[in-house]
């Protein structure tokens, strides 16, 4: 590492040394090459492009471009960057109109070492006019959660599959600027996809991938019929791991009903709850309570997958999923969240049958059909209204409240698509353009729902394996490119 490198890594981020694999890739951005990484998140993903981006920034003019569909990651990035005197920003819908006015002069005027923005905002005219001003241009182009840009990775964001030709679009004298590809889960057929979307070959963007195999880590799965069979196996776990543990449900009021009957039958643990439904001071709360918890505290928090991204505790010494995730992808983040200090962890999955109907559910909320996209986008674009929450949109076109989590999702897919964003009020929208014809394929509706099902039953067959590690290790099939 050059001395340059050592010192922005002590000064700037507080280390002394990387990790072999984080030296792998600054090495190989520093020489200007592009890089595919799969890392588990909490593992230094980050740090492989915020580097390089302030080493870049110190030997000339430039910016450093970091796309992320996450919002709240996003800002918890760029805050804590900030905290650390690092002159980054973030761009996206949150913001109100003078305040991403005021972010883009900045950023013209070359305010900014490292620029945080949703991948909608791509397609923004004033976005686009601001990075041209910028002296130097866009050096480095970090795509962050890039198993969005395949249609075969559990999240597709349709707005990434511009990527390529927008990538071409910041060239300087006929170069694109060097890019970093980075996701925790991604197989090889998305891995291919991610390449085939940014134009470049496995040669040009090699994979630097963490081995999937965690020896401290206990994978296992047990079946189990009742909610007696449940509360058994978290006290039992909960009883054997003393630290800090994560319990996840798929649905806010199963996890809630648990909450009450864990605390009548364990009586020396700290149990708390969080969900997306949260305030969001709520969530700042359990989050900064949950990472400064000593092993003795007892702490164990009940949560909906709403809970982990971005959180990097080492001493969580169990994780539990007391319902079945959606795919082997999400199983596999969450459960690498335990034991990062290489400590002995357990992750236990209880598998119930009645459980797989609740995700079955949510693969047919999450894949709206086309005429409740179309119905959605129409009633926003006439409404008085600013802005919009699904129980507002559910009334404007149904003409009552409650029902299923359909119009939720259709708020998300409108997203994606560009026609709605997110404002300052979580789980708010507003409309943005028309949706277009050509935008809602009803086939493609169909084969995403068959993908998410298939998705479905290979955690199925994962839960009836002996040997867990080795499913999921065949499963992402990372030896191939290593």
């Amino acid at each position: 590492m050059s001395v340059d490198l050592q010192n922005i890594l002590q000064e700037r981020f507080g280390h002394e040394t990387l990790r072999p694999l984080q030296a792998q890739i600054i090495g190989r951005v520093m020489d200007g090459g592009d890089a595919l990484v799969v890392m588990p998140t909490g593992s230094g993903k980050s740090l492989c492009f915020q580097l390089p981006a302030l080493a870049m920034g110190t030997a000339a003019p430039g910016i450093t471009l970091v796309f992320s569909p996450l919002i709240a990651l996003m800002e918890d990035q760029v805050q804590a960057l900030r905290a650390k005197g690092i002159r980054a920003q973030y761009i996206n819908s949150t913001l109100r109109r003078k305040e991403r006015e005021r972010r883009y002069k900045r950023l013209a005027s070359g305010a900014y070492e490292l620029i945080y923005a949703t991948p909608e905002r791509m397609h923004k005219p004033e976005f686009r006019e601001a990075l041209a001003e910028v002296e130097g241009g866009v050096q480095l182009l970090a795509v962050d959660e890039t198993h969005c840009i395949s249609k075969w990775g559990h999240d597709l964001r349709p707005a990434y599959q511009q990527i390529g030709q927008f990538r071409q679009d910041l060239a300087r004298n006929g170069r694109p600027p060097t890019t970093i590809a980075l996701t925790a889960t991604a197989t090889a057929r998305v891995r291919d996809d991610i390449r085939e979307v940014i134009g470049r070959t496995p040669e040009e963007m090699p994979l630097f991938a963490a081995p999937i195999e965690r020896p401290n880590l206990e994978l296992r799965a047990r079946e189990v019929w009742d909610d007696g069979d449940k509360i058994d196996a978290i006290a039992g776990t909960a009883e054997e791991f003393r630290g800090t543990g994560i319990v996840y449900f798929a649905l806010i009021k199963d996890l809630e009903r648990y909450a009450d009957l864990l605390r009548a039958q364990i009586k020396d643990r700290w149990i708390e709850i969080y969900h997306g439904k949260l305030d969001p001071r709520e969530k700042k709360r359990l989050s900064r309570l949950f990472v400064e918890a000593k092993p003795e505290d007892g702490l164990l928090l009940l949560a909906t997958n709403a809970f982990g991204m971005g959180v990097d505790k080492p001493d969580i010494r169990f994780i539990v999923h007391a319902q079945v995730p959606g795919s082997v992808e999400a199983y596999y983040q969450e459960v690498g969240r335990a034991g990062r200090d290489g400590e002995p962890s357990r992750c236990e999955l209880l598998f119930a049958q009645d459980d797989l109907a609740i995700q079955q559910q949510f693969i047919e909320w999450m894949n709206p059909p086309g005429h409740l996209l179309r119905e959605a986008a129409f009633a926003m674009d006439r409404s008085d209204h600013a802005d919009f929450d699904a129980d507002e949109l559910r009334v404007a076109i149904r003409g009552k409240v409650g029902g299923d989590g359909r119009f939720d999702y259709a708020l998300i897919e409108l997203e994606k698509l560009g026609v709605a964003e997110q404002t300052i009020v979580p789980g708010r929208y507003r409309f943005v353009r028309p949706l277009e014809d050509h935008e809602v394929d009803e086939s493609e509706i169909d084969e995403k729902r068959k993908r998410d099902l298939t998705r479905l039953l290979e955690v199925v067959h994962m839960s009836r394996e002996s040997d867990i590690q080795a499913f999921v290790t065949e499963y992402f099939d990372l030896t191939v490119e290593a």
